[in-house]
């Protein structure tokens, strides 16, 4: 398939720019990959979907405060965005911009809610892809905390405030390290979390860190062409081994979004055995491959022409897909990140 087959026109006053006031409030439309069958209800309804046995897999990971701003001697401003840490955990490598005015050696300063915090970072390298390499002058993780802020998507035109500190993150973040969130499990409260378990399912947990790369825009044509990024994950032996119970007694996985879906398939066999590992997946997913891992998936709508709309297209047919972004738009869905949500059921 081409690139272009997966785009579509969305106007953009359904980009969500801000979450609904109260958690969870958020429309979903369910979407049976057999049938092609639609209908839109409310996220509270998902209680509905399990039955005792099935299995509710979320990813762990909590969104780090990695978009930081910085100043050169000359007061010339640079924006920093972190992607991941490197083997010493005070050396990180990230994006800058504009990157031109900080060459290897460039000692920048760190500020804090637009004043200078004290904290300084050191330009080490800088590759061919545009990857800077950066040293912090103390604790890493200490600093971060300090002086970054959340970093929102590029498609919601505001800066962070207060209020996305806990509304960017999942009720049930607890690994740091994530740069984006998990958006799938934003919709989830502690109610209906325990509505859920309430019904005898089981709730596992992965841990992917979300990177930068999710938004990179496919800019090839050719989908066979387009280089995944790659994004670090852990999943236990306990998980694992509670997922192979559950198809053992045919019960159904739901996966909690694409991150989920993509380390669950990063460690099934063939024969739908999961393998409990750690390390970095570069998966990619789309049409026709063949989803073995999830039953269900919940998911956010997504971009056009990007990595993840293929791999939903991937999982509930391509077609059926199609049709159900027409009608979230024709229902005026609130779309991405902070917009509604879609559960597919196979």
């Amino acid at each position: 398939m081409r690139t272009s087959d997966f785009d579509y026109q969305l106007p953009e006053e359904l980009i969500a720019q801000s979450p609904p006031e109260k958690r969870g409030d958020s429309r979903m439309l369910v979407l049976d990959a057999r049938t092609g069958d639609c209908k839109i209800g409310m996220f509270s309804e998902i209680v509905n979907y399990f039955e005792p046995g099935d299995t509710l897999v979320r990813n762990d990971t909590r969104v780090i405060r990695a978009r930081m701003f910085a100043k050169k001697e000359t007061g010339a401003r640079i924006e920093i965005m972190l992607l991941r840490p490197g083997a010493d955990p005070n050396v990180w490598e990230c994006y800058m911009k504009p990157g031109k005015r900080a060459p290897e050696g460039t000692v920048l300063e760190l500020l804090k809610e637009e004043n200078p915090s004290g904290h300084h970072v050191t330009v080490i390298a800088k590759s061919e892809e545009g990857v800077f390499t950066i040293r912090f002058d103390g604790a890493a993780a200490e600093i971060i905390a300090e002086c970054g802020v959340i970093p929102l998507p590029p498609y919601i035109k505001r800066s962070a405030l207060p209020p996305d500190s806990e509304r960017y993150q999942t009720v049930y973040a607890v690994n740091p390290g994530a740069v984006a969130a998990p958006t799938a499990g934003l919709h989830f409260t502690d109610e209906v979390l325990s509505q859920i378990s309430g019904r005898g399912v089981n709730v596992a947990n992965l841990t992917l860190h979300v990177g930068a790369g999710t938004f990179k825009p496919v800019s090839v044509e050719n989908i066979t062409d387009h280089k995944m990024h790659s994004e670090d994950f852990i999943f236990s032996d306990a998980t694992a081994d509670l997922l192979n119970r559950t198809v053992e007694k045919k019960n159904r996985i739901f996966a909690v979004g694409t991150t989920t879906l993509r380390v669950l398939e990063s460690c099934v066999t063939k024969e739908r055995v999961f393998v409990p590992q750690a390390g970095s997946t570069d998966i990619f997913i789309y049409p026709p491959y063949q989803v073995l891992s999830a039953d269900c998936l919940l998911t956010n709508f997504h971009l056009p022409q990007s990595t993840l709309l293929m791999l939903v297209s991937a999982f509930a047919g391509y077609d059926n897909i199609m049709k159900a972004y027409q009608l979230a738009i024709k229902e005026r869905m609130r779309f991405f990140s902070y917009g509604d949500c879609m559960l597919i059921l196979r």
